[in-house]
């Protein structure tokens, strides 16, 4: 068996090696003529996802670039300590990446392990096990695999009557800062700060610090849109938007070089997509599960999903296969999509929200059972047990 991976940026390095660890051939096609180095903020890899590369021996490549995050600190903008949470100890930690870094790292790994890739490659149709492209070549397969993303061409081949990405009423912005003198050291734990006006979430440790923020802004906004605004303006801004929180947002701001801004625009996700596969295609990640990145967990997801349909097609034909990926998949990843949501509301909440969120959080964080949040990190795969369809 042979197949085609459309999208080469996390889940389509993940497959690849997955299905080859499955004794399928592939190739990654993707639509940039070059590689995407040094695009992307950070992101969190959650156990679920280091056990996902464990199951096909690539746990190391994040264990290189990660930092661990032993936890995640909620604050009010006072700096009022709302309550905190991690994964359970039993479980691989959660580590705190780079996209462009998490990006470079697959890539590498899935050369290394003689994996082909082909840039300049723009999906425009799908014919049977035939894929053609916007420069007019063509490659044949039997088993057409779309890890392209939120906005999945792929998707839209196999059903023109897909959802399109809603917005979740947020901007997203983050940056990587290099000075941390004079800044305390959170200690391997990520804070998370509801501000009296956004959201702001920063790690600080002895060599450099990460922070995200998300701001309200009633009017969608494409990542193309926001880039249209000078990264010096938009610092300006996010600074005076955290500028009565006690806590040190605006610091790490003031030390941001605008060329190190990552401006994602809009946050969006997809509540449900109603078709994941159609004839010998079939779709992982974000094409299939685009959950907002409020969840934490979009890349961990989508590993976790490129290593299942392998398992599943190791052991199953193409159909079956796809049907039961499926059904192993869509329960749990359409939970996670809701929580994110949740969390998206809590972060654009107004005045009165923010004032109540305040109020209660405390009580209910102290109230929350562990097992409340470990059902996502706790997801073992077992490599070598056969798949199997439901009797």
């Amino acid at each position: 068996m042979k197949a085609i991976v459309i999208g080469g940026g996390i889940a389509g390095p993940v497959a690849a090696m997955a299905l080859q660890k499955s004794g399928i051939e592939s190739r990654v096609f993707e639509a940039y003529d070059g590689t995407a180095d040094g695009v992307g903020g950070a992101l969190s890899i959650a156990p679920n996802g280091r056990t996902a590369l464990k199951a096909i021996d690539a746990e190391h490549v994040v264990e290189r670039i990660g930092t661990p995050m032993a936890g995640m600190v909620m604050q009010s903008w006072t700096g009022k300590r709302l309550g905190e949470f991690g994964s359970p100890a039993d479980l691989p930690q959660m580590l705190l990446v780079w996209r462009a870094e998490l990006y470079r790292a697959l890539y590498d790994e899935a050369v290394q392990r003689g994996v082909a890739f082909e840039h300049g490659k723009r999906l425009t149709q799908i014919d049977g096990g035939e894929a053609r492209f916007a420069d007019g070549t063509t490659a044949a397969a039997d088993v057409i695999v779309g890890a392209d993303g939120i906005r999945s061409t792929t998707r839209r081949l196999i059903d023109p009557a897909a959802p399109e990405p809603r917005y979740a009423g947020l901007l997203g912005f983050g940056a990587r800062v290099t000075k941390t003198d004079g800044l305390d050291d959170t200690h391997d734990k990520m804070h998370m700060v509801f501000g009296k006006r956004a959201f702001f979430g920063y790690q600080v440790g002895r060599d450099d610090a990460g922070w995200f923020a998300n701001l309200p802004h009633r009017a969608p906004m494409s990542a193309a849109e926001a880039r249209r605004v000078d990264n010096a303006e938009w610092l300006r801004r996010i600074a005076e938007v955290f500028g009565d929180d006690r806590v040190p947002a605006v610091e790490l701001i003031r030390r941001t070089d605008p060329d190190d801004l990552v401006v994602t625009g809009g946050l969006e996700d997809i509540p449900r997509v109603p078709t994941w596969h159609r004839g010998n295609v079939v779709l992982i990640g974000d094409a299939a599960h685009p959950t907002s990145p409020s969840s934490g967990q979009g890349a961990s997801l989508a590993i976790e999903s490129a290593v299942q349909l392998a398992r599943c097609l190791r052991d199953l034909p193409p159909e079956r296969a796809f049907q039961q990926y499926e059904r192993i998949r869509r329960e749990r990843v359409e939970r996670i999509i809701k929580m994110a949501a949740r969390t998206n509301s809590d972060k654009a909440a107004g005045p009165v929200g923010r004032v109540l969120r305040d109020l209660l959080m405390p009580t209910l964080m102290r109230f929350a059972r562990p097992s409340s949040f470990a059902w996502q990190f706790d997801h073992p795969i077992d490599w070598d047990e056969r798949v199997a369809l439901p009797t």
